[in-house]
């Protein structure tokens, strides 16, 4: 109860922990591979969480969204307190510090944090947007919604359907 996990969730995690391995049997809805992938994800997001955060105490345009936040009563303890971030105006700044990690691009553009043109470029998805971290029942980062800072559309930008964020969930 303490960590919000599911019942399967909590023997994989008592596992770990002892150094076992958890028998599966045939019929296990998740392989090997898809549970990695899902784990990489949720790292993925991390990171960009943590980026988020940062960008809000050091991006060049940090004063405007810090200056938001403060006329709509949020103070920085509560942008500290929920995770709340901000994507500066800039087509890859967020891609340009995860590739320092060498974060293939195709695991950021399924995470969702990238988006792609008709003619292949691939692009920071939040930009010069108020970043808001969505978390699961665990609490963690498996998507994003962001809140454009002037006037432009739309207003509101959520992650996309990702294999770790499904939005009728």
């Amino acid at each position: 109860n303490y960590e919000r996990l599911e019942f399967v969730e909590a023997i994989e995690a008592l596992a770990q922990i002892e150094g076992l391995d958890v028998p599966y049997e045939q019929r296990s809805q998740k392989s090997e591979a898809a549970i990695k992938r899902q784990k990489n994800l949720l790292e993925v997001m991390n990171m960009a969480e943590a980026f988020y955060r940062q960008q809000l105490r050091v991006a060049e345009d940090k004063d405007r969204a810090i200056a938001y936040l403060q006329k709509r009563g949020i103070s920085g303890d509560d942008a500290k307190k929920f995770g709340i971030g901000f994507a500066p105006e800039s087509w890859n700044a967020l891609f340009a510090e995860l590739r320092k990690h060498d974060i293939p691009e195709d695991e950021l553009l399924e995470a969702g944090l990238l988006s792609e043109s008709e003619n292949h470029r691939r692009y920071d998805r939040f930009r010069d947007r108020i970043m808001f971290p969505i978390r699961n029942r665990k609490g963690e980062t498996i998507g994003f919604g962001g809140r454009i800072l002037d006037q432009g559309e739309p207003k509101y930008l959520n992650s996309p359907e990702t294999p770790i964020f499904r939005k009728g969930e």
